[in-house]
């Protein structure tokens, strides 16, 4: 049975149990400030778990995209090292909300499992919550007694509250599950020891394949368990895990999920998979983390510095540094696995195919700019080694190569033995130990269970017609951020404040209380399904009716800025052509940013069309024509734009403005004249094949016009001049290239007198002639002088210090011959000197220089160096 058979037989299945089958959430999240990626199928129903929303459907099924690459759930370092841990995996789900419970599901999931896919009954074991003394919880007897009906009591396994009590965090929804185990192993294998003695021991051949989450409690931030007032079935069953079953192989890697990958490895590196354990673990690590890597583009996540970027580029690393060490790959190749990848897996995702472009150039590009950072790493290592006394590199040094500049600790000690040297890992765990601690101790927000004042049914969003509101506090709760700051979460039975989301900042404003009291809001953001307002403080009278203001000006010109994001992404399409999608956007009350695909930089012509379209379409006092609520099959009828990576319900809003019409949640202005004018302030790369614009519109304009016209003034006073500024300016750049080339030439003249001197001044040491000097040269003069000077005299050793503008400058030449014979090396020289002037530097190990800052110090590194040659 092929992996398509085994999805489309799943889906089929629950489908015939009268469930609804729904497409895959987008795998990086982007309303869930708890959550970077989707890590578990239920993420994408959170809010029906926590009845914030109710499901039109109360029976759903699907297969969804996740990730598990950090936080609670993190099986990076795993990935590879055994034959069924994934970063990226497919998580088969079906699930329950208020429906039917633990009968339906353990019934359903045995039917499946024996009489759908044909698995061996005898094979299979079932665990079951034990219970906990800690939460006062006993066995959950109705899930033992349902499979005690269906399979001996001798393959039913008690489970621990770590096994077999799912929470979704330290508060929230949860409750018992029953864990479904397959046992692949030989027969023979099995007839020595029980397979029930296995289970959950981490055995490559006793896995678990399913897992049934009955959702019957809630977590309070005490602790303490409460019953929901509806019970709801979550399942998970890894899709990777079960076609391996299915299959009859031993490995998730040997199944035709990953084998068209591994092909592609070998075809690529003319390794054979299977004939080196090493290199079998790299090579399981490139085809697990490309697909990781390639869907999180597909869904809007670009490597980056920080946040989810940072986890995707870490993942990306990952498998070049497995490959490099490895598999010998010195060039970047992963990129060209992202075709494999679409053939096989873009009919069930096309995501996939519509941005395989461009996954395939930032993955290229990641590639390039990594094994740079490695060959400089290498150089670095090659340093710490050097300054290393005794054979034992010391762990902080190492943590800073990896923290600062990215290169592998695996890798560190990989060259470290082969040189002879071990690594301090103590220290280095140490070093590591601490930044976490400070990341965290940044990071960490403690939380407090929600009062409720008002009971509330859907909270209603009034921001799209008003800015100003009667609403009722319907619960709060206390957080407290880094550094013991104190903030309040505030949920009303509605709100004009627009939350955060769709590339829109949320709304700030205030609150009038009856007493005369002011509440300032801070921020609003949703989360799970409920708009969340910050506030410093908590309104005395919590049962009282409240005014919720929104800040007016702010607000206006927010729209303004987000109204232009549309025209401008339809003035990129009309000017660059239909291949442009949006590929992320921030709208602020002063600024917009927008990126987008396009592989080239724009040129000045093509900016200024672009420009002056959105001008265009301001002047043209488009209004605005706003559709609510509208069925997401008319919406892409009538040519209205998706953004990827968004989640979009059955019913969508659209925007529009003339021609351009988009899939929005936004708030916009009502005609395109509020905008008022619209300039582009800069625009460049963020990523291959991604492009930055950042804009203003309106006041923004006008300020910055007038900032123009300031320096402008400015520079016509300090030119001293009525007429053509830029005439003037022409004439000092001609002036000042000619005032350069004088002096360039006084500089050599200087240097030619300069150095009959010093060789007369030159010492004879041992077998080299020897001088350090202080000299009135600037560095390209001083560079010039010691090469002059080493043509003509043999094993040289030559240090030259100078002060120039304030900064002082060290040079150091050796002799090629010299250097070789002593083992010297003028870059570790001069880094060592550069201590002196409180800078540094580098080169090679025939000429370097240093800078810095502390003139005063160069006579000191002058006189230190010939202590340095002893």
């Amino acid at each position: 049975m092929t992996s398509s058979e085994i999805r489309e037989k799943f889906l089929s299945f629950f489908k015939g149990k009268n469930h609804t089958i729904v497409p895959s959430a987008p795998m990086v999240i982007k309303d869930d400030p708890t959550l970077m990626f989707t890590n578990a199928g239920m993420n994408q129903f959170k809010e029906y778990f926590l009845g914030n929303s109710i499901s039109k459907h109360p029976r759903i099924a699907d297969t969804q995209k996740c990730l598990r690459v950090s936080g609670k759930h993190n099986d990076l370092e795993e990935v590879g090292k055994d034959t069924y841990h994934h970063t990226m995996f497919e998580m088969l789900g079906n699930w329950s909300f208020g429906d039917y419970f633990k009968k339906e599901a353990i019934a359903w999931a045995w039917e499946l499992l024996t009489e759908v896919y044909k698995i061996d009954k005898e094979s299979l074991y079932v665990s079951v919550f034990e219970g906990s003394e800690d939460d006062n919880l006993t066995l959950d007897q109705e899930a033992y007694d349902l499979w005690k009906a269906i399979v001996p009591e001798n393959r039913i396994i008690l489970g621990s509250k770590k096994d077999n009590f799912w929470e979704m965090g330290d508060q929230g929804p949860c409750g018992p599950c029953s864990e479904i185990h397959v046992d692949i192993r030989p027969a023979s294998e099995k007839a020595k020891v029980a397979g029930a003695s296995l289970v959950n021991q981490d055995h490559p051949e006793v896995i678990e394949i399913w897992n049934l989450v009955f959702i019957q409690y809630n977590r309070k931030a005490d602790g303490s368990l409460e019953p929901l007032p509806e019970k709801h079935v979550d399942t998970g069953m890894g899709f990777e895990r079960l076609s391996m079953v299915l299959q009859g192989v031993n490995s998730s890697y040997d199944s035709d999920i990953f084998r068209p990958i591994l092909k592609e490895v070998e075809s690529i590196t003319g390794e054979a998979y299977g004939s080196d354990p090493e290199k079998d673990i790299a090579m399981r690590v490139v085809a697990d983390h490309i697909r990781a890597v390639a869907f999180s583009i597909a869904d809007g996540q670009l490597p980056s510095n920080n946040g989810a970027g940072y986890v995707i580029r870490r993942i990306l690393r990952r498998a070049v540094r497995y490959g490099f060490t490895f598999l010998g790959t010195h060039e970047p190749f992963l990129f060209k696995l992202v075709k494999v990848l679409v053939t096989q897996m873009g009919t069930a995702f096309p995501e996939l195919k519509r941005q395989s472009a461009l996954i395939e150039n930032v993955v290229r590009e990641e590639e390039h700019s990594f094994l740079k950072t490695l060959e400089q790493g290498l150089v670095l290592l090659d340093e710490v080694i050097s300054g290393t006394k005794g054979k034992v590199v010391d762990g902080q040094k190492a943590f800073e190569l990896y923290d600062t500049f990215g290169f592998p600790i695996d890798l560190t000690s990989l060259i470290l033995g082969e040189k002879g040297y071990t690594l301090d890992t103590e220290g280095f765990e140490k070093a590591m130990q601490e930044q976490k601690s400070r990341s965290r101790s940044a990071s960490e927000v403690a939380k407090d269970d929600w009062q409720v004042v008002h009971t509330n049914g859907e909270q209603e969003f009034l921001g799209y017609d008003q800015l100003e509101a009667e609403v009722r506090l319907v619960k709060y709760r206390k957080i407290t951020t880094k550094k013991d700051k104190t903030q309040f979460q505030l949920v009303f039975d509605k709100t004009p404040f627009y939350p955060e989301g769709g590339g829109q900042v949320g709304d700030m404003g205030y609150l009038e209380v009856p007493n005369g009291d002011v509440v300032y809001i801070l921020d609003t953001k949703k989360e799970n399904n409920e708009i969340v307002h910050y506030a410093k403080n908590l309104p005395k009278h919590l049962n009282e009716s409240l005014t919720a203001v929104v800040n007016k000006v702010a607000r206006a010109n927010t729209e303004r800025n987000h109204s232009a994001t549309h025209l401008l992404h339809q003035a990129l399409r009309n000017v660059l052509g239909s291949h442009v999608e949006q590929k992320g956007s921030a709208v602020h009350p002063g600024h917009l940013r927008f990126d987008f695909s396009h592989f080239a930089k724009l040129t000045n012509e093509e900016l200024t069309r672009v420009e002056d379209f959105v001008n265009e379409r301001i002047h043209e006092h488009l209004p605005l024509q706003e559709n609510r609520q509208v069925s997401m099959k008319e919406a892409m009828k009538e040519g209205a734009i998706a953004l990827f990576g968004e989640k979009y319900g059955d019913q969508v809003r659209t925007i529009r403005f003339g021609n351009s019409i988009e899939l929005c949640g936004g708030t916009h202005v009502k005609n395109t004249a509020e905008i008022w004018h619209f300039k582009i302030v800069s625009e460049g790369a963020i990523a291959a094949g991604v492009r930055r614009i950042e804009a203003i519109t309106s006041d923004a304009v006008l300020n910055h016009y007038e900032e123009k016209e300031g320096q402008l003034d400015e520079i016509k006073a300090r030119l001293k001049s009525s007429g053509d500024p830029v005439k003037a300016i022409e004439g000092l750049i001609e002036e000042n290239a000619q005032l350069k080339k004088e002096i360039e030439a006084l500089q050599k003249d200087k240097a030619k007198g300069l150095k009959a001197e010093i060789k007369k001044e030159l010492e004879q040491r041992e077998d080299y002639k020897f001088l350090s000097r202080e000299v009135d040269l600037d560095a390209g003069a001083m560079k010039d002088l010691s090469f002059e000077m080493g043509q003509e005299v043999d094993n040289l050793f030559l240090l030259l210090g100078s002060e120039k503008d304030g900064k002082a400058l060290l040079s150091c030449y050796i002799s090629k011959d010299l250097a070789n014979a002593k083992g010297w090396n003028a870059g570790q020289i001069v880094r060592e000197l550069g201590k002196f002037i409180q800078g540094g530097g580098g080169g090679q190990p025939f000429f370097a220089t240093a800078g810095g800052k502390n003139p005063e110090g160069i006579k000191e590194a002058l006189e230190k160096v010939r202590s340095l040659l002893t």
